[in-house]
């Protein structure tokens, strides 16, 4: 089993032991020994609820995390493809987070692919994106951290490979960059 200093899909040999009373290594072991290679996720999920008794969250995580493990999985890989997230913390009033990226002229100040379409908005909470491929989708949550400080995350959704993703996870990452030096 490959892992990154004990670690699978994030998450620690410690923090899933402590959670289901197995390791990495064993939930490998016991997953390998149950047929899982050869199971789709949904199939795998049962057997991790229904012989082990894990509950929802954590049988995700350790589904995800063994089909990483055993090279079902890419990192990212998601059912609908992959996605992506960053998120920044601006020392800014949320409102005028929101209005940066709801208003088009502000948002051309430090977006390189400012003319996406917002499909749904809620003022200061969140923004529903079809992305200029108009393929692929973006969200975009604000989050109050105190009277001038927020934080706004996003997630890129349906991106078709794993080096799409990676592209669009430096591309979000700069894009940030560049959204705090225009407030600061």
């Amino acid at each position: 089993m490959k892992t990154k200093a004990n670690s699978v899909g994030g998450i620690s040999d410690t923090a899933v032991a402590k959670a289901t009373g197995k390791t990495w290594n064993q939930w490998v072991t016991l997953l390998d020994k149950a047929g899982c290679r050869k199971m789709n996720h949904k199939e795998i999920v049962a057997v991790v609820q229904k012989k082990y008794g894990i509950g929802p969250w954590w049988r995700q995580m350790v589904t995800v995390g063994y089909e990483q493990a055993v090279g079902l999985r890419m990192k990212h890989e998601v059912a609908t493809g992959f996605q992506i997230s960053r998120s920044k913390t601006l020392n800014v009033p949320l409102a005028t987070l929101y209005r940066a990226w709801f208003d088009a002229k502000a948002r051309s100040q430090w977006l390189s692919d400012a003319d996406f379409t917002i499909r749904k908005a809620a003022a200061n909470k969140s923004l529903r994106i079809t992305w200029v491929d108009g393929k692929t989708n973006v969200e975009v949550l604000f989050y109050k951290k105190g009277t001038t400080k927020s934080l706004v995350t996003v997630q890129h959704n349906k991106l078709p490979s794993a080096a799409a993703g990676e592209k669009m996870k430096r591309y979000w990452g700069m894009a940030l960059n560049r959204l705090q030096k225009v407030l600061a």
